[in-house]
């Protein structure tokens, strides 16, 4: 097999992604079919899942100098691939209602895996750019899908301003490290800079660059967009905001501290480290507050990261099979909560089911959903024979490890104000059934796709909560080549 031919199959998911985001676009061209676009999407990221195991049997390998395909970009490749078709799966049953053109809703999310992608392999500052911007900018318009809807269309439009703000934070930062290195990429930052890490000009471009991903991954003090754009987006863009956006951010801002000696600075890890306690009990706090079931999954999301930024600040080899066995656990789980509003909200129009009060008694109409729920809450929880707790354990571990006492106390004090909403919302599910206005998931929606989904979603979850040696065996494997 020649180098040209080892570097398609290297990016072959990519380039599947790409060729059925052309496909779609005809299909569209020649004639509208909202059966017809889910299909494709589904055929093509099955595609580009299974091409996965053909390129697992050349890994590491470099393509060009932007992107290291290794074991690392396959594993959260993956993550993304299957949380991008669990998205799609709920999509389709929730545009079918939506009464407007459905089938650019496919392309938008295909160009927005693409992007994931290409940021998960990212190695050099320019892919680092292009495969956040393919990830961000159709996430613009998939919030805004609903425009008609109010609340949706000032969703999108906030989250598009304020996403640009923190894109030039991260071009400004870039241009710093490029002053101070003269390299765009991450391994030119460990040859030129490994004696001087204290350079006021280092500092200040990682800690611009720092700024603009923790807005991707909605952590302390740049986490106010959340709630709002989480409430606002149809339920299919909230799942792919919480789950694909989160893991790719998050596997490249691990693959740029583990490379790049320079952000090993004991300083800026210190304000790493504050950003993680301020996340995990601001975010937990705020949620004691919410009405809106899609606004406290917000919170409980902001207060996840900053569990997980733990292991960034600890380090090591082992911060890796920490990362991606909580990032595993923790989009099955919100993949299967968010499953379970838009099933609720799917057969209505305007504003999903957000509000508490639509789920009281969900149990006495749809107990198999209600019990999906249920799961999924003592999942986020972290409550034991679940897979929540599996990741919980792995973060404490890392942190005790490393010394990080302070960081093991938020991660307790936290837990335990987030098992109070948690078990606000499982209650309410068993309460009598309301005399006000109320939602519900329509009959058989076991037997969709949508439904089907959740059921395993909350399968899994029980399963790796009680064995979880197959997922801790696929996970260590994991290794990442160097920059």
């Amino acid at each position: 097999m020649t180098d040209f031919s080892t570097q398609m199959l290297a990016l072959a998911p990519l380039l599947i992604l790409c060729a059925t985001v052309v496909g779609v676009m005809l299909s569209i061209a020649v004639h509208r079919h909202h059966f017809t676009a889910a299909t494709m999407t589904v055929v093509g990221l099955n595609a580009a899942l299974l091409s996965l195991l053909g390129v697992l049997q050349i890994t590491p390998i470099q393509v060009t100098p932007l992107f290291i395909i290794d074991d690392y970009s396959l594993l959260f490749g993956a993550i993304v691939l299957v949380a991008s078709l669990a998205c799609t799966t709920l999509a389709h049953a929730y545009l079918d209602t939506l009464p407007d053109r459905r089938e650019e809703f496919y392309i938008l999310l295909l160009c927005s895996a693409g992007g994931a992608l290409a940021l998960i392999a990212s190695r050099h500052f320019a892919s680092l750019f292009i495969g956040l911007e393919l990830l961000s900018v159709p996430l613009y318009g998939m919030v805004a899908y609903a425009y008609r809807d109010r609340i949706s269309l000032e969703a999108g439009l906030k989250y598009m301003v304020l996403s640009g703000a923190a894109s030039a934070f991260l071009l400004f930062g870039m241009a710093l490290l490029y002053a101070a290195s003269g390299s765009l990429e991450y391994a030119g930052l460990v040859d030129t800079l490994a004696g001087n890490s204290g350079s006021p000009w280092l500092l200040a471009g990682v800690g611009m660059m720092v700024v603009a991903l923790a807005f991707k991954l909605s952590l302390v003090p740049f986490h106010v967009w959340t709630p709002d754009v989480y409430e606002g987006a149809p339920g299919p863009v909230s799942a792919f905001l919480a789950t694909v956006s989160k893991v790719a951010v998050f596997a490249l801002l691990l693959r740029f501290f583990t490379l790049a000696p320079p952000a090993a600075n004991g300083w800026l890890l210190t304000l790493m480290g504050v950003i993680a306690m301020a996340s995990m009990l601001v975010g937990n706090l705020l949620a004691l507050r919410q009405r809106n079931v899609k606004r406290l999954l917000g919170y409980s999301s902001i207060a996840h990261l900053g569990y997980l930024m733990t292991a960034i600040v600890a380090g090591g080899t082992f911060s890796i099979e920490t990362v991606g066995i909580y990032l595993a656990t923790y989009v099955a789980t919100t993949l299967g909560a968010f499953g379970v509003v838009t099933l609720v909200s799917s057969p209505y129009s305007g504003t999903d089911a957000g509000a508490l009060h639509h789920y009281r008694g969900l149990f006495w109409r749809r107990p198999y959903l209600a019990t999906v729920f249920t799961v999924m809450m003592l999942s986020l929880a972290g409550i034991p024979m679940t897979a929540g707790f599996l990741g919980k354990f792995y973060v404490i571990a890392i942190a005790v490890q490393s010394g990080l006492w302070w960081l093991v106390g938020g991660i307790v004090l936290g837990s335990a104000i987030g098992l109070y909403y948690y078990l606000r919302m499982m209650v309410i599910l068993f309460l009598d059934e309301p005399g006000e206005s109320r939602r519900d998931a329509v009959s058989g929606w076991g037997q969709q796709s949508g439904g089907i989904m959740v059921l395993l979603l909350a399968a899994a979850v029980i399963f790796f909560g009680i064995y979880p040696q197959p997922l801790i065996s696929l996970v260590s494997a994991t290794g990442m080549a160097g920059g």
